[in-house]
């Protein structure tokens, strides 16, 4: 299908970007797991696993655009899927978030690990609805949803990267027991 064959290229750097990046996450939880924070698992579950799940979408999208479809009617239905499994995830994470006692999340925190990835997933569901009417238009919104969750993807990691090292860092001299208002100061 012609439609989805002009869109090979840029697929083929986001999932490549997503891969990689999925990886990447590995290694810096790996690195960070010598010095869990109290509540590790249930901060991990809220903040660390939606970033990788994320990935996984935008490499998944990147995996399905690149099949050969007959018709666009079998890729909107997997987009449809995978916009409605991150709208339910998303939400999953909201509730998360706010349940962990880790750390108490400040507005980036909502606006990137909840309120973005809510958005991304909502612009895949309603371009996986219009494809078969709009389809230029609906690979469009599926190019935006998917980097919109790459680039939030990306922005979470390297919070979690910066957060670990400025704030959980025992040289940078900042007491363990006040990691919020540390975390304050660097936004």
């Amino acid at each position: 299908m012609s439609e989805l064959s002009d869109w090979d290229s840029f697929y083929v750097i986001v999932g490549s970007a997503a891969g990689g990046l999925v990886g990447l996450q590995f290694v810096v939880i790996t690195l960070i797991a010598e010095r869990p924070p109290i509540r590790a698992a249930e901060a991990g579950s809220a903040f660390a696993t939606p970033t990788i799940v994320h990935f996984c979408a935008v490499l998944l999208l990147s995996a399905l655009i690149r099949a050969p479809w007959g018709t666009i009617t079998p890729f909107a239905v997997l987009c449809g899927l995978t916009g409605l499994g991150g709208i339910v995830y998303s939400l999953i994470v909201a509730r998360l978030i706010r349940r962990q006692g880790a750390y108490r999340p400040v507005f980036e925190d909502w606006l990137f690990h909840v309120v973005l990835p809510l958005a991304g997933y909502a612009v895949l569901l309603l371009s996986a609805w219009q494809a078969s009417l709009h389809t230029r238009e609906a690979l469009f919104g599926v190019g935006g949803a998917v980097l919109l969750l790459l680039f939030t993807g990306i922005h979470n990691a390297w919070d979690a990267v910066a957060y670990h090292v400025l704030v959980r860092n025992p040289k940078t001299k900042i007491e363990h027991g006040d990691e919020n208002s540390a975390e304050k100061k660097r936004h």
